[in-house]
This record gives C-alpha cells, structure tokens and sequence, in this order.
C-alpha cells in the first residue's frame, strides 16, 4: 500500500497489470473508463490525489470518489455506472401488459399504473403511458352502462320524440316540403 496525501491506497494491481487494464478499456473503447485507471497510475507514481486529478482532469471531489473506489473494488470499481431512470418494459413485456388490459377491462388509469409498478417495478407519467397506450391502439374510455332507471322501450320512446320534434309524419301524411333543421351551438 502506499500513502498519499488523503489516505492509502490500496495496490490491486501491479504497474504492468494497471498498463494493461488501460489498454483493454482503450481497445473496448470505454472512453470514460480509460482516465480513471490512468488517475490510478499517477498516484502509483507517487503523486497526491490532487496532482494526480490535475493530470487527467477531474475536480478534487472527483478525486476523492475514484480514489474511494479504487480502494474499494479495484479496477471494477472505477467502471462507470450511471444512475438515471429504471430501464422500461421491453416490448415483447409491453405487447404482454397490452394483452392483460385488453383482457381484465375496465382499467382505471390508477390500476393501470399499479399493475406496471407491481409487475415490471417502473412508473410512468400519465401523459406518457397514455401516449403510448394511444400508439398501440388502446385509448381510456368510461365504460357508460344502462341506467337502471331507463324504461324497457327507452329507444322507441327516443325514436318517437324525435320524430316528433323533427316533424317527421307518417309516410302517408309526409308532405312534398321537407323541413331542413341546422344544428347549432
């Protein structure tokens, strides 16, 4: 182990194996990998944390955590890991959430929500799951059911006050003139 100004640090690797994990990164082209283990190697040269920064780069802050990690895991440890939102359903789990809505209608736009929470473990905004529910065919509608208090011949009764309102007369009676009506607003 060897000290510099903040701590240890831990030595994982030899010189010729720190050379090489470099070159590996370097031929994988892990671009943000390759300054972390060259970080590394200016502090197995014998520079401080900050001088060693200086060299590739990096803030003081930035200093402290690669050092932190190397100390931790090695070579794994400075491999870049980005947070960010959870990885989405794929399609082929989309197409299966897509099957199950169509199956268990009605959905609320709540139970929804849950069930992809609960099944996939992501959450989406609402504008965003509805777009891409639209995308693949399905919209949100309130199932409306038959009010219970409706009469038995609710349409005949609607099919004889329209007419009635219209004006509409018996064939026989019907006159030459129909009545044009405009529907406005």
């Amino acid at each position: 182990m060897k000290t510099n100004r903040h701590g240890l640090l831990v030595k994982h690797l030899s010189g010729g194996e720190l050379d090489q994990a470099i070159a590996d990164a370097q031929k994988a082209d892990e671009t943000r990998l390759v300054r972390r283990p060259c970080y590394v190697k200016n502090l197995y040269a014998g520079d401080t944390r900050e001088e060693a920064g200086d060299r590739v780069g990096i803030s003081r802050s930035t200093t402290h955590r690669w050092a932190h990690a190397w100390n931790e895991a090695g070579v794994e440890g400075l491999r870049p890991s980005f947070g960010g939102r959870p990885p989405k359903p794929s399609p082929e789990q989309f197409d299966e959430l897509c099957g199950i809505l169509k199956e268990g209608q009605p959905w609320t736009p709540r139970a929804i929500h849950a069930l992809i929470e609960e099944r996939y473990g992501v959450t989406y905004d609402p504008a965003h799951l509805s777009r891409k529910l639209r995308a693949s065919g399905m919209h949100y509608a309130k199932p409306r059911p038959m009010d219970p208090r409706s009469p038995d011949n609710a349409e005949e009764i609607l099919a004889e006050r329209l007419a009635k309102a219209l004006g509409e007369k018996d064939t026989e009676e019907q006159e030459d003139d129909p009545i044009v009506l405009g529907f406005f607003r």
